[in-house]
């Protein structure tokens, strides 16, 4: 498990203060339970004795290569889902999920029906969940903790109330160092033969399901050995001492009287988005890709995509040198408009220049795609459905045309120093250039591509687009560009 380091001590310190007032003005602060029990548990041990693990072994041997390490790309939102439900449904005999965030709607009600099925015909079920999330509506989830065969444990829990995501993370600024250690890794693991992991959490924005805004990301499916690799992890943060129990916070009771009355539907309410498609029960692995070495360094091309990138000085230092030795490096990320988290995009704008200066080509994601989305989305890493707003979530780097890297992990400090992550590395030029083909339409058409002119920055509209170059941040308004301006003096690059 990566090591978390604390943010700077400055900062730390304010927090604390600011969490003693709270705590102070509060009814008092709760703490976590100090007797825990935690039974050890491991992934499956013979995972070729499924239909899944035998699925992967014929494939492999079909292929002809000793290695059955498989892999597949994940672009499309539809596909996502459907991959996620035909894994639960084609389960036999364990399953293992590991999320940072998993709201309570009606996409991923689907998914817990599945997970019920799954638990009542046998199929052990493991679901660790960062805590981070678990408040409000969403605290509804946690119910699955008393489902027969589920058991769901809680990852560096968050002591106090759940009603309001505010107060608790106000109540818990005296502990805000441990309070920002997040664990950030995405997979879902069945029988320990295929996973998926990638930047989804789950819920209907990161599915095509949202009727106002999706988030545009992409996942790789794994089979063999990269599977027990993923596996081998998540057992590591199951049986870590941060894991707590659900049943050892709180009871199904506490839970159910958190949940939040129905929302009144409007006679005139927007015709319901239509659902993912019919589900299959098995895996077709025929496409998957089989391959076996271990990422190695740029010397030609490096495209990176990331929603939120705060290089920081060491990483601008790398870059400096990538560029020194004549690496071409593309970067996508979101733009001021399109990110769901202004306080990141202020940490990359303070490098924007520098990185421009260095010769690093700069795209950001247009947020209104108009009327185009489907189609973008159908191609360019693939949200699919829903409202014509977009936001990048897509973690991705493809180095010289040949290694993929595809994960939980954003490039920006907090992800380095702060949180733990996932991510799959292949070296394979076929599923490379696959991942490639995928960005470049969006680079193509839906994104500005950032230039510096006599230091000042110039947003490029696509060629042929309906919209237009832009002097400032395009497509944000006044306000949201006000909003950053005033916040960026008091965020650190280390907390965003």
């Amino acid at each position: 498990m990566p090591t978390l380091r604390p943010q700077p001590l400055q900062a730390t310190t304010l927090l604390r203060w600011a969490g003693a007032l709270v705590c102070a003005t509060l009814t008092g602060c709760a703490s976590l339970p100090s007797a825990v029990d935690r039974p050890v548990s491991t992934a499956l041990a013979q995972p070729e004795n499924t239909r899944l693990g035998a699925l992967v072994a014929a494939r492999a041997l079909q292929a002809g290569t000793r290695n059955d390490s498989g892999f597949a790309l994940v672009g499309d939102a539809q596909q996502a889902f459907s991959s996620r439900m035909a894994l639960i449904q084609a389960a036999q005999k364990t399953l293992d999920l590991q999320y940072y965030a998993i709201f309570a709607d009606d996409t991923t009600e689907r998914l817990f029906a599945a997970l019920r099925d799954a638990a009542h015909r046998g199929v052990r079920i493991r679901i660790l969940l960062d805590d981070f999330n678990t408040s409000g509506k969403n605290t509804q989830v946690l119910k699955l903790a008393f489902e027969k065969n589920i058991d769901l444990r809680l990852f560096n829990p968050l002591p106090g109330g759940r009603g309001s995501m505010a107060l608790r993370v106000l109540s818990n600024l005296k502990d805000a160092a441990r309070m920002q250690r997040r664990m950030h890794n995405k997979m879902l693991v069945a029988d320990n033969a295929v996973a998926i992991s990638g930047g989804r959490n789950l819920g209907e924005t990161y599915f095509g399901q949202s009727k106002d805004s999706n988030f545009i990301d992409i996942d790789m499916l794994a089979s063999g050995r990269m599977a027990r690799e993923l596996s081998r992890s998540f057992d590591q943060y199951w049986n870590n001492p941060l894991a707590y129990p659900v049943e050892s916070l709180m009871t199904v009771q506490e839970i159910e009287a958190l949940k939040p009355p129905p929302e009144p539907v409007a006679a005139d309410a927007a015709t319901t988005p239509p659902s993912p498609p019919a589900l299959p029960e098995t895996m077709d692995l025929a496409s998957f890709r089989w391959t076996l070495q271990l990422m190695g360094q740029a010397q030609h091309t490096l495209l990176i995509v990331s929603p939120y990138f705060v290089p920081g000085e060491r990483m601008l230092k790398a870059f400096a040198d990538l560029r020194r030795r004549g690496v071409q490096v593309r970067v996508l990320t979101n733009s001021l408009a399109s990110t769901d988290a202004p306080a990141a995009h202020v940490g990359y704008a303070r490098y924007r220049k520098a990185l421009l200066g260095l010769g690093i080509t700069l795209y950001e994601l247009r947020a209104e795609q108009q009327g185009t989305f489907r189609r973008l989305g159908a191609s360019a890493l693939g949200s699919g459905m829903g409202g014509s707003r977009a936001s990048l979530h897509s973690k991705m780097v493809v180095v010289d045309g040949h290694w993929l890297v595809v994960g939980s992990m954003n490039l920006d400090l907090r992800s380095q120093l702060q949180n733990s992550e996932v991510a799959i590395v292949v070296r394979n030029g076929a599923i490379a250039t696959e991942a490639t083909r995928l960005v470049e339409p969006t680079l193509a058409h839906g994104a500005y591509r950032v230039e510096l002119q006599d230091q000042r920055l110039l947003w490029h509209a696509p060629p042929g687009a309906a919209f237009s170059d832009a002097t400032s941040e395009p497509d944000a308004s006044l306000g949201l560009q006000f909003f950053t301006t005033l916040i960026a003096p008091f965020a650190p690059d280390e907390m965003l």
